[in-house]
């Protein structure tokens, strides 16, 4: 005589799925921890388009074959479970599943195409949408024993542990409802994690039951900051100012998740690489900016005034790294000379010892050099064209020695520029 697992599985495998329900809901009156059983009944509940049911039934089996210590039976009901997560649009729980079972066998040909789907459906998700979410754990929050609420088509009465067989023996169980959200990590147990690629920044507090109503996160170009209430009353506040780099706020994006909050904040300069979160340096102003760089300018033209002036007769032509060959860096020299002594429009107000306009480091630098013995002036021009402009010296019997190098300043590199 067939068994009502035996009419199950025939009745799955002429596509009777109503029927395959009803035969293993009645061979889990006997058996109602059978893994096998809730196993079959989830794929008949799959099939029919029942993916509530289906996952209920997948998380039952997956705790009892656990307890039972059946791998073949772990893999097959996490297998389940991960299929009814993707129907239920919920990928970012499908996703966590399904590698459950991957990792358990690399080789399982559908769970390998359910994940290749579930990769697919992300990719289409904007970053902030909740199907992204991931509030499952490998283990599902189910008793494992027999009483399973409505497992084998009955409501079980607290009160006489009578109970009464529904209606429609199809029916075997409600809706699961998604975990309760965990309880609030405390304020002194709460991280902070990072990482980056070229493009952005990856920032995840590690803090559990953050209130996503209740939650202000703030973004500028050099600052971010997170508040939101704890639940003794009091409130979580973190400040990082200033990043160690500028961002993008209208690009950033953040994701308070039952579990933790993810923000990822966009590089205002793509494949700059951040070594560290935070800058040991406050930010500058743009107005500082210039000063700095008007000051920096200037201390550059008083420290050439201090190198060694002192003259010695040279040949007139020197070692250069100019693809054209040797520079005649003594006819250079006198043309400037000639240039700047001309009368008239050119050169006039620069010369002027009450000039106040243009730039005062460039105006610097033409007086210091129109009253520079040609030697001098040879040594300014060739440290100052053959280093892109990051050395001034006036040294002409070190600098004829060879081509004068790049040096850029502290923190800065020198690039080729095609």
């Amino acid at each position: 005589m067939a068994t009502q697992a035996d009419l199950g599985k025939k009745a799955l495998g002429a596509q009777d799925y109503a029927g395959a329900i009803k035969q293993y809901t009645l061979a889990l009156k006997s058996s109602p921890t059978s893994p096998d059983y809730l196993i079959q009944r989830a794929t008949a509940y799959q099939r029919a388009k029942k993916y509530a049911e289906a996952l209920q039934d997948a998380e039952y089996a997956v705790v009892n074959a656990q307890k039972r210590a059946k791998k073949e039976l772990i893999i097959e009901s996490q297998f389940r479970r991960g299929c009814a997560l993707h129907s239920l649009e919920r990928y970012g729980d499908a996703e966590l599943v399904l590698g459950v079972v991957l990792k358990l066998n690399k080789d399982h040909k559908m769970a390998n195409m359910w994940a290749a789907k579930t990769e697919t459906a992300l990719k289409d998700l904007p970053m902030s949408d909740e199907k992204r979410q991931c509030t499952v754990k490998e283990t599902p929050d189910v008793d494992a024993g027999s009483e399973m609420g409505s497992v084998d088509g009955t409501s079980t009465s607290p009160t006489n542990g009578t109970s009464s067989t529904a209606s429609d023996p199809t029916s075997a169980h409600p809706t699961p409802t998604r975990p309760a959200a965990p309880q609030q990590t405390p304020a002194d147990k709460i991280r902070y994690d990072w990482y980056q690629n070229t493009n952005s920044v990856f920032f995840t507090l590690l803090a559990k039951g953050v209130p996503k109503d209740k939650a202000q996160v703030d973004i500028t170009e050099r600052s971010l900051t997170i508040s939101f209430p704890l639940i003794t009353g009091s409130s979580y506040d973190l400040t990082l100012d200033p990043l160690f780099a500028g961002v993008k706020p209208a690009d950033c994006i953040t994701r308070v998740m039952p579990t933790k909050v993810e923000i990822v904040l966009a590089k205002a300069t793509p494949g700059q690489k951040w070594s560290a979160l935070e800058s040991s340096e406050p930010a500058a102003t743009k107005t500082d900016s210039v000063a700095g760089a008007a000051a920096d300018g200037q201390d550059a033209m008083k420290r050439a005034i201090l190198t060694d002036t002192t003259n010695k007769p040279t040949a007139p032509a020197y070692p250069t790294s100019s693809k054209n060959g040797p520079k005649d860096w003594d006819k250079i020299t006198k043309d400037l000379g000639k240039s700047s002594a001309v009368d008239g429009k050119k050169g006039s107000l620069e010369d002027d010892d009450d000039y106040e306009g243009g730039d005062e480091a460039n105006h610097f630098f033409k007086k210091l050099f129109k009253g520079a013995s040609p030697e001098v002036q040879r040594a300014m021009m060739k440290s100052y064209t053959e280093s892109n402009g990051t050395a001034l010296s006036t040294n002409w019997d070190e600098v004829s020695k060879g081509p004068v190098e790049t040096a850029p300043p502290d923190g800065m590199e020198a690039k080729q520029w095609s």
